[in-house]
C-alpha cells in the first residue's frame, strides 16, 4: 500500500511540478487557462449590466474554478514531502490566497474582487515559455531582439498583472462616486497613471486614492526603462538568451534550479531527472 501510495505521489509530482513532460505540458496549459478565465470572470462581474443578466452564470463559473484549485493546492500539500516549506512557500502562499477570496465571499461582501490575486500564479507557469527555446542567430541586433523578446514578455505579464491588482484596489478604494465605476475602467485608469499619460478624465477623491496614485506615479518612471536595459544588456552580452529553469524539488517544491543540476540547492534533495537517470 505504501509502495503504491509513493508511485502515486510520484506521478502526480511529474504531472504538476515538471514542465519537459507531456502531462506536465498539458498541466501548465490547462492551469493557464483557467486563471486567466476566473480574472476575465471576476473584471466581467464588476460591470453592473453584465452582472446584472450574467452574475449567475458568472458565479458558477468562478467556483467551479476555485473547487478545481482547491483540489490543486490540497494536491500539492500531498505530494511535498515537507509540506510546512511549500505551505509557507511564495507559491505556496500565493496558491492559498488565490482560493480563499471566493470562500470569504460567503461572508464579506466584494471579498470576490480580490481573486485578481489568483493573476500572479501566471508566474508559475511561465516556465512553460521554455518549450520555445530560440535557436540561431546571424548578426548581434537579431540574436539581442530574439533573446530579449520572452523576458520583455515576461516584463508585460508582470506590468499587466500589476495594473489589474492597483485598479482593483482602487476600484474599492474610491468606488463608482469617484468615477470608478467598475474594475475595468479602474484597470484603464491604472495604467494612463502607470505610464504617466495622465489624461485626468477620472481622479482620485479620497486622500488614501490619491497616496496609492502618487505610488503609481513613482513607479511609472522605473517601470518604463526596463525594456530598454533588457534589450542593453542582450546587446552587451553578445550570445543568446538565458534558458528557463523547469527542475522543481519534489521535496521543498523550491523551483529554480540549472537543468544540470543534480541536488537542490535549497533542502539538498536529490533532482527527479537525476533520479530517473540513476535507476
Amino acid at each position: 500500500m505504501e509502495s503504491n501510495k509513493e508511485v502515486f505521489r510520484e506521478r502526480m509530482n511529474t504531472i504538476i511540478n515538471e514542465a519537459d513532460t507531456p502531462a506536465g505540458k498539458a498541466f501548465d496549459v490547462i492551469l493557464l487557462v483557467l486563471i486567466l478565465i476566473s480574472v476575465v470572470v471576476v473584471m466581467l462581474d464588476s460591470v453592473s449590466s453584465i452582472h446584472n443578466d450574467f452574475g449567475a452564470l458568472l458565479l458558477n463559473i468562478e467556483w467551479t474554478i476555485t473547487i478545481l484549485f482547491t483540489l490543486e493546492y490540497m494536491l500539492r500539500i500531498m505530494i511535498a514531502r515537507k509540506k510546512a516549506n511549500y505551505i509557507f512557500s511564495f507559491y505556496g502562499i500565493i496558491d492559498f490566497l488565490s482560493i480563499i477570496p471566493t470562500y470569504l465571499s460567503l461572508l464579506i461582501a466584494g471579498a470576490q474582487f480580490l481573486i485578481v490575486i489568483r493573476a500572479l500564479r501566471l508566474m508559475r507557469v511561465f516556465r512553460i515559455l521554455k518549450l520555445m527555446r530560440l535557436v540561431g542567430a546571424s548578426n548581434t541586433l537579431a540574436v539581442s531582439l530574439r533573446a530579449s523578446r520572452y523576458k520583455i514578455f515576461v516584463f508585460l505579464g508582470a506590468v499587466l498583472t500589476l495594473v489589474i491588482i492597483l485598479g482593483s484596489a482602487m476600484y474599492l478604494i474610491e468606488g463608482a462616486e469617484n468615477g470608478y465605476v467598475s474594475i475595468p475602467k479602474s484597470i484603464y485608469w491604472a495604467i494612463v497613471t502607470l505610464t504617466t499619460v495622465g489624461y485626468g478624465d477620472i481622479a482620485p477623491a479620497t486622500v488614501t486614492g490619491q497616496f496609492l496614485a502618487s505610488v503609481i506615479m513613482i513607479m511609472g518612471y522605473a517601470i518604463i526603462a526596463v525594456p530598454t536595459g533588457i534589450i542593453s544588456v542582450e546587446i552587451a552580452r553578445h550570445s543568446g538568451h538565458e534558458e528557463t529553469n523547469s527542475q522543481v524539488c519534489s521535496n521543498c517544491q523550491y523551483p529554480s534550479h540549472d537543468d544540470d543540476a543534480i541536488f537542490c540547492k535549497r533542502c539538498g534533495n536529490k533532482l527527479r531527472n537525476h533520479e530517473k537517470n540513476d535507476k
